[in-house]
């Protein structure tokens, strides 16, 4: 298990240092610069701030600045906000940003598991056909069409809730339900055909001839295996539900780093741009590295096989 756990994490690390590679460049090679924007800038002032933050060195040598930098756990300084470094910046966005993604996460966890589950064991019912009904509508309708057509219902028609904002706790229910939804519909499908592949086991048939009661056997017997396509899709589904905040942070106005990202990337914040790539690639690569921890932990077949 030790071994399987090190090669995981070794592959994370060099993943991620490929990440921190690639953006670096990517964001130096896109036209204009984070101070082209700035009005009666004069052409002197435009090389004392290259110089101030580096941006007139070589780019070679620029790159291996911020790796000594990064080594330090040092993100630098923003551009675009004075006197704030992006670590700084980072954390006050950060809480906002997980605070979202975890209770999107619970609600398609609850969600997804449940309806799954009740579809699984009411096969070939209404029940199974509302379930397989909501996946292929959760999974074919985006969260930029489902969030707007939420707001217009919820918040400007029915006055329940606010259209944006991230203020008091009703302000959590929009862009989590939104979020969460997205992933709900697909944890369903791979719950029920999980749980329907497991209850046709030999070892489910003999919990039920020992007399378990239905209750038992679904729950202690057959959602151990049946849930392993939902631990392996955890790791991409979690990498989505951070990606996708961008898309419902700037929705609801939620302050978040994805908003934090989107508003970077218009205004060619080098240190920022790179900054939130870097949080989101390691937090994306923690969670899949945990999602693998967990799936050998629960079918040793795939630490034996890696």
């Amino acid at each position: 298990m030790l071994r399987f756990i090190t090669s995981r994490f070794l592959q994370s690390l060099l993943a991620l240092f490929l990440v921190i590679t690639a953006t670096f460049f990517m964001v130096r090679f896109v036209p204009g610069g984070p101070f082209t924007a700035e009005k009666a800038v004069t052409p002197e002032i435009l090389r004392n701030l290259e110089a101030h933050y580096g941006l007139n060195k070589p780019l070679w040598r620029q790159y291996l600045d911020y790796l000594g930098s990064l080594a330090h756990g040092d993100l630098g300084p923003s551009f675009k906000y004075p006197n704030r470094t992006v670590n700084e910046i980072l954390s006050d966005k950060l809480p906002v940003s997980a605070e979202l993604g975890a209770e999107s996460l619970a609600v398609a966890l609850v969600l997804g598991i449940g309806l799954g589950t009740l579809a699984a064991i009411r096969r070939n019912t209404w029940v199974d056909y509302l379930a397989s009904g909501f996946g292929m509508t959760g999974i074919s309708i985006p969260t930029f069409v489902v969030g707007p057509l939420l707001v217009l219902a919820l918040a400007i028609h029915a006055g329940w809730f606010n259209a944006s904002g991230w203020y008091e706790p009703a302000d959590r229910v929009l862009p989590c339900l939104v979020l969460g939804l997205a992933y709900a519909a697909p944890i369903s499908r791979l719950t029920r055909g999980g749980l329907l592949e497991i209850l046709h086991q030999d070892f489910i048939r003999t919990a039920r001839a020992k007399g378990a009661s239905e209750f038992r056997v679904v729950t202690r017997h057959a959602l151990r295996g049946g849930l392993l396509p939902v631990v392996s899709f955890l790791g991409p589904a979690t990498a989505g539900i951070l990606t996708g905040s961008f898309v419902i942070e700037t929705i609801f106005q939620v302050p978040g780093v994805g908003r934090e990202f989107v508003n970077s990337a218009f205004n060619r914040d080098y240190t920022l741009v790179l900054g939130t790539v870097i949080l989101y690639a390691a937090l994306i690569m923690a969670l899949n590295l945990a999602v693998d921890i967990a799936q050998a932990w629960m079918n040793p077949k795939v630490r034996l096989e890696s």
